[in-house]
């Protein structure tokens, strides 16, 4: 690929870009940076290796072709790139403690530690709340930060407990990474982890002037019965998204981003493999792929939804990319007989209330187990990970019972649905 500047502006987060000629140099854009990288094969143990160059566009292209031939030549002279520039920035940007601010170390431990451990999504959040709330302490110098500062700070937040308490967990994080890299003394106090433990709860969603509270909801078999009968009063990306909710168990993350190159007929029937980077649980070590059998109303939607699709991608936006799914969510509250959006738009009202999307992957699971389905299989199924001795051990894929299992759970919904019409 040539070098094309629009191109590069344009690239998403988590991809990259290749340019013939230059074997090993790339561009790859991540949540918040667009970064020049030489990707090489360790002349110390033959592994494939990355070191940073620097970062577009203020290093040019030309600027990225000279220091990729300077670090040719390096690799090519028996250097070990990765360790060398690790190093040598060390001892280059390694501020002295008594200057490292809040904001650099939360910027080292953005770039340093979340960037490569999470989704892009959940870098840019964090990112997001680092830039919108880190204000009156961001300048402080981290070693100075007393119990009572992180205490007036994060009491500041209150009044959105659930914010404050992500931001106090990312905080306790970074200066965890500060004090594992060197970059605080090791008797600088960790005070987020320690202020306002426990006590900053969400009183959940405030609906017609009261907390609803943050109870997790499985549906009762009348109101479930409902529900799938009144699902086409959604627009049919949402109730398809929400019938894989129930006949999959899968989370809506993983149904929004679902392909057609991850759909295969196979000898027992149609399945869908959706690849660990997708999943929820991508770092953790024994995690592998979803395979995922689609039986009944999944295996309706998912054919017709290959038939129409134009791309790869099943759940399209307006863009042509997947869709994010808070549609699902928006969706699923637009119809709920309390929402007080666009009040003038007559539409139907759902006649079972108080739930999320996410609530019926609880009562998928709930099923299974009222089905008598064994628990290491429901949990499979949900695509959990085996805790503890049990993951190490026991690599069964469980194909044949997930199929099995999910074949009882189709009989028993579509039972559940003939048994109770929707109400008027």
């Amino acid at each position: 690929m040539r070098f094309d500047a629009r191109v590069a502006a344009k690239l998403p987060s988590g991809e990259h870009m290749t340019f013939e000629g230059f074997p090993g140099l790339r561009l790859q854009a991540s949540a918040s940076r667009k970064s020049w990288t030489y990707r090489y094969k360790s002349p110390i143990d033959s592994r494939m290796r990355q070191v940073k160059l620097g970062e577009w566009p203020a290093m040019s292209f030309a600027a990225a072709i000279a220091a990729w031939e300077k670090s040719r030549i390096e690799r090519d002279s028996g250097a070990e790139l990765s360790a060398l520039r690790r190093k040598q920035e060390n001892e280059a940007n390694r501020p002295s403690p008594g200057d490292y601010t809040v904001r650099q170390l939360c910027h080292d431990y953005l770039q340093g530690y979340v960037e490569l451990n999470r989704k892009a999504k959940g870098a840019t959040e964090v990112a997001r709340i680092f830039r919108a709330m880190l204000g009156p302490v961001a300048d402080t110098r981290a070693i100075a930060v007393t119990r009572a500062q992180a205490f007036d700070f994060l009491e500041s937040y209150r009044s959105t407990p659930v914010l404050a308490a992500r931001l106090r967990m990312e905080l306790g994080n970074a200066w965890r990474y500060a004090l594992d890299a060197g970059r605080l003394p090791e008797n600088t106090a960790n005070w987020w982890k320690e202020v306002l433990r426990g006590q900053l709860k969400s009183k959940g969603r405030k609906i017609e002037g009261k907390y609803t509270g943050t109870q997790k909801r499985v549906l009762s078999v009348d109101e479930l019965g409902t529900l799938i009968r009144w699902l086409p009063n959604f627009s049919l990306t949402v109730a398809d998204a929400l019938t894989l909710y129930l006949w999959t168990g899968t989370r809506g993350g993983e149904i929004v981003s679902m392909e057609s190159t991850e759909i295969a007929d196979e000898g027992d029937g149609l399945w869908w493999t959706i690849p660990k980077q997708k999943t929820k649980v991508l770092h953790n070590e024994k995690a592998t792929d979803l395979r995922v059998p689609l039986i009944g109303r999944a295996e309706v939607i998912v054919r017709r939804r290959l038939d129409q699709a134009k791309g790869t991608v099943l759940f399209p936006s307006s863009r042509g990319v997947a869709m994010d799914q808070t549609v699902v969510q928006h969706g699923v509250y637009y119809h709920q007989p309390y929402c007080k959006i666009a009040p003038n738009h007559d539409r139907p009202r759902l006649p079972v209330t108080h739930w999320s999307a996410h609530d019926l992957r609880r009562t998928t699971r709930t099923l299974l187990a009222t089905l008598g389905c064994p628990n290491e299989i429901a949990e499979a199924v949900l695509g959990h990970v085996q805790p503890g001795i049990i993951g190490v051990y026991n690599r069964h894929t469980y194909d044949s019972e997930r199929r099995e299992w999910l074949g009882q759970l189709s009989h028993r919904l579509e039972a559940i649905a003939a048994a109770y019409p929707p109400k008027k």
